[in-house]
């Protein structure tokens, strides 16, 4: 009896264990509080927004180009002789009036040659005079020798002194010819610039020998400087270039850091040079830049020539178009909106013309739409975004 007792314990005690654990489990299970799982939305990107508004356009295009003077002159000698004089400014860097005296040749073979001119002039005159009178007497002869003769035989040119007339007369305007060279040279011995300028280099100085020909010095004018702007050949839609004289001329306007200070200067785009450069495809236009060395004293800076510019051209206007900033148009015609609901959407739209800081947009977004002009990386529509500053 004992023994089937602990027989029957043995097997029924682990089933009882077994059954007050599955018990305890249930009992557990059913006062566990349930447990509510949260979905975390993804945090919000943070960007920065404008809102469009069509506004008139009138398109500006950049370029730049070196300063250069409009006129320059080759200053050459064209008498002999030795340098006798010159002029305190005839240095580099010196400023001219027009028609100043900057070199003087010695005059003194010239001086001498104009009064022989002169002397050989007056004996022409003396020859012309005494033939005329000559020709004359003759003439008074002849009608008497008719008269007494009662002759029909008209008189003959050599009798009237037609041919000795004639060869004085052309010795007389040969004497005044070489009167008037010879005063030309003279004048020649002082060389000068039809213009206000300045020297850029000089060639000669006091007692040097020259011949004709010699280089004595390079000037420029400081009436105008001259700009080569190049324009791309995709620029021309924007922008009317005077190709022709009666052509209107296009303002421009140059830029340049001198010293560390930013200065302007205006301008007119006055031609172009016509051609299209075979390299780098682009057309030169050439601006032109009033009084660069402010002469007339409008105290302006100086515009010296040399100096690198860059230049805004004053385009065609555009009409009413969208002006966004350029990193705001995605893959070259996609803008993100942002919705009441800051998400954000793509709208495709119509870009006229990129420059290196704006995309002018024709059509795509309405007045009033808010959209992105802070980078997105990879963005996706319905994209949830925080607009900075709110």
């Amino acid at each position: 009896m004992n023994r089937l007792f602990r027989i029957g314990l043995r097997i029924l005690l682990p089933i009882a264990i077994l059954g007050v654990g599955i018990l305890g489990f249930l009992l557990l299970r059913g006062i566990k509080p349930e447990l509510e799982t949260a979905i975390e939305e993804p945090p919000a990107y943070l960007v920065a927004v404008q809102v469009a508004q069509r506004e008139q356009v009138r398109f500006e295009l950049s370029s730049q180009g070196t300063v250069k003077p409009k006129t320059s002159t080759s200053l050459v000698s064209e008498v002999a002789g030795r340098v006798s004089e010159i002029s305190p400014k005839f240095v580099s860097g010196g400023f001219f009036e027009p028609d100043e005296t900057l070199v003087r040749i010695d005059p003194r073979n010239y001086e001498t040659t104009l009064k022989r001119a002169e002397l050989a002039l007056a004996r022409a005159r003396v020859r012309v005079d005494t033939e005329r009178a000559l020709a004359g007497y003759a003439a008074e002869d002849w009608e008497k020798f008719v008269a007494s003769n009662s002759s029909n035989t008209g008189p003959s040119e050599l009798t009237l002194r037609k041919p000795q007339l004639a060869e004085v007369l052309a010795e007389f305007s040969a004497a005044e010819a070489e009167l008037k060279q010879a005063q030309d040279d003279l004048a020649r011995t002082t060389v000068h610039a039809p213009y206000q300028g300045l020297v850029m280099e000089t060639s000669v100085d006091v007692g040097q020998y020259v011949g004709v020909g010699t280089t004595l010095a390079r000037t420029v004018s400081v009436d105008y400087a001259e700009v080569r702007l190049p324009i791309s050949l995709n620029d021309l839609e924007y922008l009317t270039l005077p190709e022709r004289s009666s052509s209107s001329p296009v303002p421009v306007q140059l830029r340049a850091t001198l010293g560390g200070v930013v200065s302007f200067w205006d301008g007119m785009i006055v031609r172009t040079e016509g051609v299209i450069d075979t390299q780098s495809r682009v057309i030169h236009a050439v601006a032109e830049i009033k009084d660069p060395y402010d002469i007339d004293s409008t105290g302006r800076e100086l515009l010296r020539f040399g100096t690198y510019v860059n230049a805004v051209i004053q385009g065609n206007d555009a009409g009413n178009l969208f002006m966004i900033p350029r990193h705001a148009v995605y893959q070259g015609s996609r803008v993100w909106v942002v919705n009441a609901d800051d998400t954000i959407a793509p709208k495709s739209v119509t870009v006229v013309r990129f420059d290196d800081d704006y995309a002018y947009i024709k059509n795509g977004l309405e007045d009033g739409d808010v959209y992105c002009v802070t980078p997105l990386d990879r963005p996706l529509p319905g994209m949830k975004v925080k607009i900075n500053g709110e």
